[in-house]
């Protein structure tokens, strides 16, 4: 039986990250990965193709040249599945070979199989060509992701009923799109398609959508929706899914309404991939939804050696953190002290437009108690924003009024999940509203919003009155929150 310090079930992002890590630890490592090439569903149907998907439908659309040229503008006239599907299979073949040389060159061996527990260190593999291979892990780490949940009452077709991850390579562009699920898969797939002159119907059974976002920015996005004709059917359930005498798929809503659709795309949760694993032989067990419990600081589960990272433990479930999930899996695996992980991370939603929030939002501020006040800076205030010809998006910024740090930062626009980093940085490092007032922003950029709201807060909360001696900072300011 062959043996290794760790094997490592899955190559998605947390799999990888920590397999090169332990192999930079010297060890022994091995990585299972069920399907023909590595990567798992971010670099195959999720992350990666969705965003490459976004990219192209941008790019060919002409939609960033709107502002200046008008609606009518278009880079492609004529814009098909096939021109996504060109750049898509040229983005995947790069990620997979930089995988493929990243495993070569730290000595990671990989073994196409599925695998499942004969023990708790023990994992049978299952080959293409039928062999049953057994080995031994002294750790292992389960990274194994999610996959679409696909309820019964949905009639998946692969023809005009898609799921999350069929949906990327959707044989024709629809004229009228319905989309089952206002998380952030759907909401991302809607506004993509809108991006296309699709006609969208997003449907939700919740009065609201993406809760955890900031409202006000909430209000900023669902505005823009409306805008672009983009329908929002909140609070309505899906009763029954028909279809019509076109073949078209037709949802039946308990609020009485019926929508119907060239294409139906179910989005409404994930599954984790752990149904095939046979946990209850390595002492495991997972939720309702596949998901396996963890140590958060640690990333062990119930059997100490054995640990899990990635989609399959459940929130946050984004590429970022579960990349960090598996390297600290890996080092704490092989007693390599990790420092604390930082306190506030970034989180990015890759619809039109992005949404990009980092730290608490107004309605945390104001659970907490915390005496705030808040700035906002839109885009089209700034001359890059002019430039770009942008006529939306905005930036959000919220200060304790105690101390002037830092609390939030929420960004709704073209860019917003690369200018959210400067606020992520002046956060953990516990910076205050005189940062951003107080420093040199390269001009024009987008990035000048900073300061454009940061001024903003400061003339609400902090200016002195005319004629009044200004204020030094309170002593220890940065320290504490409120």
């Amino acid at each position: 039986m062959q043996r290794y310090d760790m094997i490592v079930i899955g190559s998605g992002p947390s799999g990888r990250r920590a397999a090169i890590q332990a192999a930079k630890l010297g060890r022994q490592v091995l990585v299972v990965e069920s399907q023909a090439r590595v990567g798992g569903v971010s670099v195959h149907t999720g992350t990666i193709p969705s965003k490459t998907m976004r990219e192209t439908v941008l790019n060919l659309s002409g939609w960033r040249e709107r502002g200046f040229y008008g609606r009518a503008y278009r880079v492609k006239q004529d814009i098909t599945s096939a021109d996504i599907q060109a750049r898509m299979v040229k983005t995947l073949e790069h990620e997979v070979d930089v995988l493929d040389h990243q495993f070569a060159r730290n000595g990671v061996r990989i073994l196409h199989g599925r695998a499942a527990f004969r023990s708790s260190h023990e994992v049978d593999v299952a080959l293409p060509s039928g062999e049953v291979r057994t080995l031994h892990g002294d750790t292992i780490l389960i990274a194994v992701g999610t996959r679409p949940f696909r309820p019964d009452y949905v009639p998946f077709n692969g023809t005009n009923v898609f799921d999350s991850d069929e949906i990327v390579e959707v044989p024709k562009l629809p004229r009228s799109l319905t989309v089952i699920g206002a998380g952030v898969i759907g909401v991302e797939y809607a506004t993509i398609f809108s991006a296309l002159e699709v006609q969208v119907t997003l449907i939700e059974p919740r009065p609201t959508f993406l809760d955890f976002v900031d409202k006000e920015l909430m209000e900023e996005f669902v505005h823009d929706l409306r805008d672009r004709n983009v329908a929002l059917r909140l609070g309505a359930e899906v009763t029954k899914i028909d279809f019509d005498g076109a073949g078209r798929p037709v949802c039946s809503l308990a609020t009485g309404r019926d929508v119907a659709g060239d294409v139906l795309l179910f989005a409404a949760g994930r599954m984790g991939a752990t149904d095939g694993l046979n946990l209850a032989a390595a002492g495991l067990s997972s939720d309702h939804r596949g998901r396996i419990a963890v140590d958060g600081k640690t990333l062990q589960t119930a059997v100490p050696h054995i640990y899990a990272a990635g989609d399959v433990i459940g929130f946050p479930s984004l590429a970022s953190t579960s990349m960090e999930q598996g390297r600290i899996a890996a080092c704490h695996a092989f007693g390599v002290a990790t420092p604390p992980a930082p306190e506030f991370f970034p989180y990015g939603i890759y619809s039109v437009p992005e949404i990009s929030t980092v730290g608490m939002s107004e309605e945390d501020v104001r659970k907490r108690g915390i005496p705030y006040e808040c700035g906002i800076a839109r885009f089209r205030e700034t001359s890059r924003g002019h430039i770009m010809g942008l006529q939306s998006g905005m930036m959000k910024m919220i200060f304790s009024k105690k101390t002037r740090r830092l609390l939030g930062v929420h960004i709704v626009g073209e860019g917003a999940t690369e200018l959210i980093h400067i606020g992520q940085a002046v956060l953990n490092l516990k910076g205050t509203i005189d940062y951003f007032m107080e420093n040199t922003f390269n001009y024009p950029t987008l990035a000048e919003a900073y300061k454009i709201a940061s001024l903003d807060a400061w003339n609400r909360a902090f200016a002195p009155l005319p004629g009044a001696v200004p204020v030094a900072p309170p002593e220890g300011a940065g320290e504490a929150l409120a």
